[in-house]
């Protein structure tokens, strides 16, 4: 079973977009562990509509609470605790991709971070970036964050207009790949991803055979 980690330098920077637009590419199971808030709906049901993913390759949350909040905060307001032994990985018969809540060193519990989940899990991450003013300072703490604890970065995959130079020295200071950079599309369904991905995005080298 081959793994790749989706999270990303902040909250709603179009990470789910991008694990829609992997999971699709690769034919893979999508599985976000831990989902926090769902009006009008979660991740998952996002990327079972945009991914072109038959409907048993989308996995069932080990967690889905139902205040849009930090997940420590959202699982104490629903009367929920959170352990590493509740997150094993799903064993399925070909890749899965894992999306995270929010950045990398957003809370779990009152002990456990995102990132920390990771380091568990021992699987390699990319990191979904901004383009925009302030990205190279998010993207090199994330990246930071997840080496510290023995993390192996993928690649950057960045999402938004073009930026030249963001998307230059981030991987050149980070000593990680780019994927690319995934734009925003004025028509989001599954065929617009799947094109767009496909154009504009470089699967890591251990994929590229897949």
């Amino acid at each position: 079973m081959s793994v790749l980690i989706v999270t990303g330098t902040d909250t709603g920077i179009g990470k789910t977009v991008f694990a829609a637009g992997l999971a699709g590419a690769l034919g893979a199971y999508y599985w976000k562990p831990i989902q926090a808030g769902v009006d009008p709906e979660g991740d998952k049901e996002t990327v079972a509509a945009l991914s072109g993913l038959p409907a048993a390759r989308i996995l069932p949350e080990a967690f889905r609470l139902t205040t849009p909040a930090s997940p420590h905060l959202a699982a104490r307001i629903d009367g929920v605790a959170i352990g590493l032994d509740q997150l094993a990985l799903p064993q399925v018969d070909g890749p899965l991709v894992v999306e995270g809540a929010g950045g990398v060193l957003v809370p779990i519990s009152e002990t456990l971070l995102m990132a920390d989940l990771f380091a568990h899990w021992g699987q390699p991450v990319i990191l979904c970036a901004r383009t925009s003013l302030g990205t190279i300072n998010h993207s090199l703490l994330s990246i930071e964050a997840l080496r510290s604890r023995g993390v192996r970065v993928a690649g950057i995959a960045f999402i938004g207009e073009a930026h030249d130079e963001n998307e230059r020295i981030i991987p050149q200071l980070a000593g990680a790949p780019s994927l690319g950079r995934l734009p925003h599309l004025d028509r989001l369904d599954p065929a617009a991803l799947a094109t767009a991905f496909a154009a504009h995005i470089r699967l890591p080298e251990y994929f590229n055979d897949r």
